[in-house]
């Protein structure tokens, strides 16, 4: 008996974590409008996955729905492997919401103290400190929420979110009242989760900050899910564009060899294989072989679509679509 255990220990050891978020079939109507029709996807451990989409597009009501303050007409939740109602899995998710307000007449470690009292989790005002100090409130712990800016009421916010140590990290909007300071501070918070296993749905507007840490990326449209993948999916391949002199024959092979070559003038435009994409040395390696083969580099300048073009792109198309 004891090593039929040791061996279901064993391949349950081995199989894949259950991811933090997953859901299938999301819908909400309200009245005669459709919300959320039919949204389908998953965030894995130590994920950083953005939700994308133009106002009305479904992304709130969405975290609404996976976190139980909004019950869906349709679909499946699974939060952390667990029913997304289950009271302990509830207690493990970190939420920092769009619109929020804490009581003005609580200081930020008040509020903290309230906050982990109603998660039932017990954190130890050493941890508290350390999540004030986190988000940059640490000379501010006791000070009352009245008196903070909106940017220092955003960054209690995500201190709140982080208190309790959560498995699972929503962000609605997390940046929206902070200056370009803030904005790194926050990427950088989320980075430092996504080192440490933690899972993060991000809902934000500001595209340049999901292009920078999210791993995956979800686009919402008129409640259905336009668009989905990582972020080399959906921007494409890798260009490298150079200004480059005294190219020799061996040197366009060079380039050639290193992906797909176009070149007017002293203009040279290489389209990066996919595989590229992970090989950090692949440019650099590049140049130092052209530079060997005598040719003289003026300029070296890795180019791709954005996400903000790619977004309008992907919206543009489904709706010209939705209009035939």
């Amino acid at each position: 008996m004891s090593a039929s255990l040791d061996a279901a220990r064993q391949l349950l050891e081995e199989l894949p974590p259950t991811p933090a978020v997953w859901c299938s079939g999301l819908r909400k109507r309200y009245r005669k409008r459709t919300a959320v029709d039919g949204v389908s996807f998953t965030v894995g451990r130590g994920e950083v996955m953005g939700l994308l989409g133009p106002n009305g597009a479904g992304k709130t009501t969405v975290i609404k729905m996976l976190l139980g303050l909004v019950r869906p007409d349709a679909g499946d939740m699974l939060l952390l492997g667990q029913p997304a109602g289950n009271p302990q899995t509830r207690a493990s998710v970190g939420y920092l919401p769009e619109l929020f307000r804490y009581q003005p007449w609580l200081s930020a470690t008040e509020v903290l103290v309230l906050h982990t009292r109603l998660a039932g989790v017990p954190v130890p005002p050493a941890e508290q400190r350390e999540s004030l100090a986190l988000v940059g409130l640490a000379d501010r712990a006791g000070d009352r929420v009245g008196g903070f800016s909106k940017g220092m009421q955003q960054r209690l916010g995500l201190a709140v979110a982080l208190v309790a140590r959560p498995e699972l990290v929503v962000l609605d909007e997390p940046t929206s009242a902070l200056d370009p300071v803030g904005r790194a501070d926050v990427r950088d918070i989320l980075l430092s989760l996504k080192e440490r296993g933690v899972a993060v749905l991000l809902n934000s507007h500001l595209i340049g900050e999901v292009e920078r840490v999210c791993d995956r990326v979800v686009i919402l449209d008129k409640g259905k899910v336009a668009a989905a993948g990582t972020l080399a999916e959906l921007l494409g391949r890798r260009e490298l564009r150079l200004r480059l002199a005294e190219v020799s024959a061996a040197a366009k092979a060079r380039l050639a060899a290193a992906g797909e070559l176009t070149h007017t003038g002293d203009a040279f435009t290489v389209t990066l294989p996919a595989d590229a994409e992970t090989d950090t040395d692949a440019v650099p390696d590049l140049v130092a072989d052209l530079i060997r083969l005598g040719v003289r580099v003026h300029a070296v300048e890795p180019g791709r679509i954005s996400l903000e073009e790619r977004l309008l792109d992907i919206l543009r198309t489904e709706r010209a679509g939705g209009d035939r």
